[in-house]
């Protein structure tokens, strides 16, 4: 099996869970763009109530998503994914049948207690080789990205045509693929990757909340989500009075994602070649404050709307895009699990509060006071912005360890970071593994050579 590139168990392995993870993204995403404006026949409709009901699933998931990594560790990745897309599945059908937006809600919370996320990520990494696990995460990590592109361009074509209830049946077909992908393309795992890089741990969990510069970065995601549900409650139905049809919204949605993917690309760029992604970082920042600001003032002018949602996804997706590799820049080594699942958890959060404060402030002062509301949030992520460093280029390895105690674990380490090109060096001997940040002089061969790993 080659090392270069990724063998054909892999690719099957990337591209499978991939449109997994990408499926029910799709599932839960498709309603954002529509709901407000398709959910108005629901008994108890309400500007409040369509915010909880957008963002009802990021509070299961938050809380949940957590502990079915450590369940899928227990008792297997698949039957804890495949029990996740059954929950998922049940949550469509609730809310499918719902003649209320509270059973909507209570739906859409069930689909959010399929929290399957970080079992996901650990089967992908149980499935893969070390050197080839970056690639295969990056192949997920951009499949989620289209999802989303995706559910803003189905959304709207999906509930025109089949509506609300059509819509949430098609997530549960969604759901029923996953399952069929999860039991009859995904191999089963013989082992299980190291854990310090995909499962948190709870013990440090306090550690990975309270370090400063991951603080930042999870208030960040928490805030963006926020800010991405709230404008959703509002800006479809600015849409509509600024003249363009329901029916169309897809046809802005859709090439403004795409277009902004394009135009973040150059900010990508210049902040990789200047080593200066803080600066890249708070571009964005300022360009989403800006598109909010246009919204807020041009509410009934369809072409500065326009302009402004390509500009808030040009934004969104640079921070959207560049905030995973921040948390695993910044976090110490070896504890990149416990890291994304503070940073997952926030993300979810934020997606909770962002549909209760973008509703409340629909409700109370309208579609304006969402926006200055989003701009307030917005601006205070910037401040934070203020104190965080800019990220050393750094590489991870999690290589193989032939260690017996733990004597020689401390040896093994402080020789690996005796190394040239070693930043950082943990050894662990739970999982007789070695989990290293290097730069570009670093040679693995002599770090395998230490291991006393396989070349």
């Amino acid at each position: 099996m080659g090392s270069n590139g990724l063998s054909s168990t892999e690719k099957k392995v990337a591209f499978s869970l991939a449109s997994v993870f990408g499926l029910r993204m799709m599932g839960l995403f498709m309603i954002m763009p529509v709901f407000a404006l398709y959910g108005q026949h629901l008994e108890g409709f309400s500007p409040l109530w369509v915010g909880i009901a957008i963002g009802a699933y990021g509070l299961t998931q938050a809380v949940l998503q957590i502990p079915m990594g450590i369940l899928s560790d227990k008792y297997g990745r698949k039957p804890i994914i495949l029990g996740g897309l059954v929950l998922f599945a049940i949550g469509s059908v609730i809310a499918a049948n719902a003649e209320t937006i509270y059973g909507v809600v209570f739906g859409r919370a069930v689909q959010g207690m399929g929290a399957i996320a970080a079992a996901v990520l650990a089967l992908a990494a149980d499935l893969t080789r070390d050197e080839q696990r970056t690639k295969v995460m990056a192949i997920i990590g951009m499949c989620i990205g289209l999802s989303f592109a995706l559910s803003l361009l189905m959304g709207p074509i999906v509930a025109q045509h089949l509506g609300l209830t059509g819509l949430f049946w098609l997530t549960a077909v969604f759901a029923i693929v996953g399952m069929l992908l999860i039991q009859f393309l995904v191999p089963n795992p013989i082992t299980q990757a190291p854990k310090g890089d995909t499962l948190a741990t709870p013990a440090k969990l306090k550690r990975m909340f309270l370090e400063p510069q991951l603080f930042r970065l999870n208030a960040g995601i928490f805030i963006l989500h926020l800010v991405l549900t709230a404008v959703f409650v509002a800006l479809p139905l600015d849409l509509v009075d600024a003249g363009l049809v329901k029916e169309k919204h897809w046809m802005l949605y859709f090439p403004a994602f795409v277009g902004a993917f394009i135009l973040m690309v150059p900010l990508i760029i210049i902040g990789v070649k200047r080593k200066n992604t803080k600066a890249m970082f708070q571009i964005a920042l300022v360009i989403m404050i800006v598109s909010l600001l246009a919204m807020a003032a041009f509410a009934s002018n369809l072409w500065v709307l326009s302009f402004a949602v390509v500009l808030f996804f040009t934004g969104f997706n640079y921070l959207e895009a560049s905030l995973p590799s921040l948390i695993a820049k910044f976090c110490p080594v070896g504890e990149k699990g416990s890291a994304m699942g503070v940073y997952s958890t926030s993300q979810f959060l934020g997606a909770f509060c962002g549909g209760m404060l973008g509703g409340g402030a629909f409700q109370l002062v309208g579609a304006v006071g969402v926006f200055i509301v989003a701009v307030i949030l917005m601006s205070i992520w910037l401040f934070l912005t203020l104190g965080m460093q800019n990220p050393v280029l750094l590489k991870s390895y999690t290589l193989e360890a032939e260690v017996k105690d733990k004597a020689q674990a401390r040896d093994m380490a402080t020789q690996l970071s005796q190394l040239m090109g070693v930043v950082e060096a943990i050894v662990v001997l739970d999982e007789k593994v070695a989990y290293l940040k290097v730069d570009e002089h670093f040679d693995l061969r002599e770090a395998r050579a230490v291991l006393g790993s396989a070349q």
